[in-house]
């Protein structure tokens, strides 16, 4: 059954709302260093929980918690056979969360286009004063006429 946009059962969660919650949980995850540590150790390769928390000055229950914050972010897939636990990377939320960002890309990206402005200003800035030291003038910099070096006479 199809409910209107405008309406909401109750005990109903909407895509956007489900959505909204995946990206809360995906940035909680990254807020931390570990976490992120432990998606770089993930990333390409899966590994048991010990031989991840072997690179950490943190206990096994330690990284088995931040393992758990990644898991139900939905940013590590967790399989166990009996006491053993392995991990793999599953970048999906971090592709939506990659997508809800780069829709404010078009505040930053005017920013770099003022900064390559602004940069090549004052390149040329520089050339001119270069020139302006080394007493080349236009027409004798490069790809002008040559500069007329013949001695003048007075008439």
């Amino acid at each position: 059954m199809s409910h209107p946009s405008h309406l909401h059962v109750v005990g109903e969660v909407s895509p956007a709302e489900e959505e909204a919650e995946t990206l809360n949980l995906v940035f909680a995850a990254l807020a931390d260093p570990v976490r992120r540590e432990i998606l770089d150790r993930l990333d390409g390769q899966d590994l048991l929980v010990s031989e991840v928390a072997s690179h950490f000055d943190i206990s096994l229950q330690a990284v088995s918690r931040h393992i758990q914050v990644l898991v139900r972010a939905g940013m590590v897939a967790q399989e166990r056979t009996g006491r053993i636990s392995r991990c793999r990377l599953d970048a999906g939320p971090i592709y939506g969360a990659t997508v809800w960002l780069n829709r404010y890309s078009k505040y930053w990206q005017a920013q770099f286009d003022l900064l390559a402005v602004t940069l090549d200003e004052i390149e040329r800035e520089k050339l001119t004063q270069a020139r302006e030291v080394s007493g080349e003038t236009p027409a004798s910099s490069p790809g002008g006429r040559l500069k007329d070096n013949s001695p003048k006479t007075e008439e």
